[in-house]
C-alpha cells in the first residue's frame, strides 16, 4: 500500500493543479445510441459534437454486417496481420479502400493515431525534416516526435512561411504533414499550393483526411478528391470511423509505400488486427456512401442552416462547408459555462479548451450530422440563443 500511495499522493496533487487551471476533463455517459438524439444522464437531447457526420453510425445495413462478419469470422483476429491475423475482409476491405480512394493500393491500421504514429515515424528519422501546419491533429504532432527527425512548424496554412522553410531546411528526406480538415476549425488545408510547393522544393506530402473523409469530394473520398489531386499527393491516410460510422484507419497509397509500412511501421506490426466486425462495417459503409450520395448533400443542407442561424444572433462564427462549425467563446471558463447552459437547454455540445486549443480560443465544437432533421436545428439554435443571453455572449 506505501507505493500506491506515493502513487495516488502525487497524481492527486497533479490532478488539483489541472483544477486549479479549469482544464480538469470529465467523462459524459451516452446511454444510446451515436444518433441525432441520444439519452445522456437520463434525459433525451440532441447532440451536436458527434464525429458520425453522414448519420451512419447505427445504420441497419452496418449492424447488419457487423452481425454477419462476427457469425463467418468471430470476433476477433487474434494476431497482429504478420503472424496469422490477415483475414479475408482484410484483403477485401483495403481493395476497397485503394477503390474509393483511387489508389494503388491501401493498408489498414487500428485507428487514426496509430497510423499516423506509424506512418510519420517510419518513413522518417534523424537527419529528415517534418513541415507540420501548427494546427494539425495531436496524432501527427507525436508522430512527429517519435520520428526524431526535425520538426519545423509553420503558421496555419501560410504558404509564404512554408515557401520559406522548404526552401532553407535540409534534410534526407523531407515530408509536409497536413489535415485536409482541420479537426478544431473545421477549415480546408490549401492542398493545391502545398503540393506545387512539395513539387517544386522536392518534399513528399502526407495529408490527414480523417474529417473530410465522407463529406468533401464527389464521391466522398476527401479533400484529396475534392481538389482533383489524387494522382499527385503520394500518401493518403484516413478513418473509418467518423463519416464512415465505424472504426479502424487506412494509408492509401503505391504499392512499394503498403510493402515498406508492412515490414517497418511499428504500430502496424505490434498488434492485434482489426477484428472482422469493424471491417464488414467499413465495406458497407463505403457502399452505402457511394448509393446514398444524398447523405453528404443533407449534411451540407444542415451545416448552412446552422451556420446562418448562429451568424444572424452574433456569435463569432466561420466554415468552409465542412461538418465542423467552430463557435468561437474565448474564455475558458465561458466555454465550460456555455457547454452547461445548453445542456440545460437540451443540447450536447462539449467545450473545447487548451491544450487542445490556443490559449485565447475555446471554443464549442458543433458537428452536424446529415441525420439531423429540422426539428433537431431549431432545438439547438434556440437553445444556442437562450444560453448565449443568459451569460452575456450575444
Amino acid at each position: 500500500m506505501g507505493l500506491r500511495k506515493e502513487l495516488d499522493t502525487s497524481l492527486s496533487q497533479e490532478l488539483t493543479a489541472i483544477k486549479s487551471a479549469g482544464r480538469y476533463r470529465f467523462l459524459r455517459n451516452i446511454e444510446t445510441a451515436q444518433s441525432p438524439r441520444v439519452t445522456l444522464d437520463g434525459r433525451e437531447v440532441v447532440l451536436m459534437c458527434s464525429n458520425n457526420y453522414l448519420g451512419l453510425a447505427n445504420h441497419p445495413r452496418l449492424t447488419e454486417a457487423a452481425k454477419k462478419a462476427i457469425d463467418c469470422y468471430g470476433t476477433s483476429a487474434s494476431a497482429s496481420r504478420l503472424v496469422s491475423g490477415t483475414m479475408t475482409l482484410h484483403k477485401k476491405l483495403e481493395e476497397a479502400i485503394a477503390k474509393f480512394k483511387g489508389t494503388e493500393t491501401a493498408l489498414i491500421f487500428n485507428c487514426g493515431y496509430m497510423a499516423n504514429v506509424g506512418i510519420i515515424s517510419s518513413l522518417l528519422g534523424p537527419g529528415d525534416v517534418a513541415f507540420s501546419d501548427e494546427l494539425n491533429h495531436a496524432s501527427i504532432i507525436d508522430g512527429c516526435r517519435l520520428s526524431r527527425a526535425k520538426v519545423v512548424v509553420f503558421p496555419h496554412k501560410d504558404m509564404n512561411a512554408l515557401e520559406n522553410l522548404l526552401r532553407n531546411e535540409k534534410g534526407r528526406r523531407r515530408m509536409i504533414l497536413v489535415d485536409g480538415v482541420f479537426s478544431m476549425d473545421g477549415d480546408i488545408a490549401p492542398l493545391p499550393e502545398m503540393v506545387e510547393l512539395a513539387e517544386k522544393y522536392g518534399a513528399w506530402i502526407m495529408v490527414d483526411e480523417a474529417h473530410a473523409t465522407g463529406v468533401l469530394g464527389e464521391r466522398g473520398a476527401g479533400t484529396v478528391e475534392y481538389f482533383g489531386l489524387t494522382k499527385r499527393v503520394p500518401i493518403q491516410m484516413g478513418t473509418l470511423g467518423k463519416a464512415l460510422g465505424g472504426f479502424g484507419a487506412y494509408i492509401a497509397g503505391s504499392k512499394i509505400l503498403r510493402e515498406y509500412l508492412i515490414n517497418k511501421a511499428r504500430s502496424f506490426i505490434f498488434t492485434t488486427a482489426l477484428p472482422p466486425a469493424d471491417m464488414a462495417v467499413a465495406l458497407e459503409a463505403i457502399r452505402l456512401m457511394q448509393e446514398e450520395p444524398e447523405r453528404r448533400q443533407r449534411l451540407h443542407h444542415n451545416v448552412k442552416i446552422f451556420v446562418d442561424g448562429l451568424s444572424s444572433m452574433g456569435f463569432d462564427v466561420t466554415n468552409q462547408g465542412t461538418a465542423v462549425v467552430p463557435v468561437i467563446i474565448g474564455p475558458e471558463d465561458k466555454t465550460m459555462q456555455m457547454s452547461e447552459m445548453l445542456l440545460k437547454h437540451g443540447v450536447f455540445v462539449a467545450g473545447i479548451r487548451p491544450p487542445t486549443v490556443p490559449p485565447g480560443t475555446s471554443r464549442l465544437r458543433v458537428t452536424l450530422m446529415a441525420t439531423h432533421t429540422e426539428e433537431d436545428l431549431s432545438l439547438a439554435l434556440d437553445a444556442f440563443a437562450q444560453a448565449g443571453k443568459e451569460l452575456g455572449l450575444i
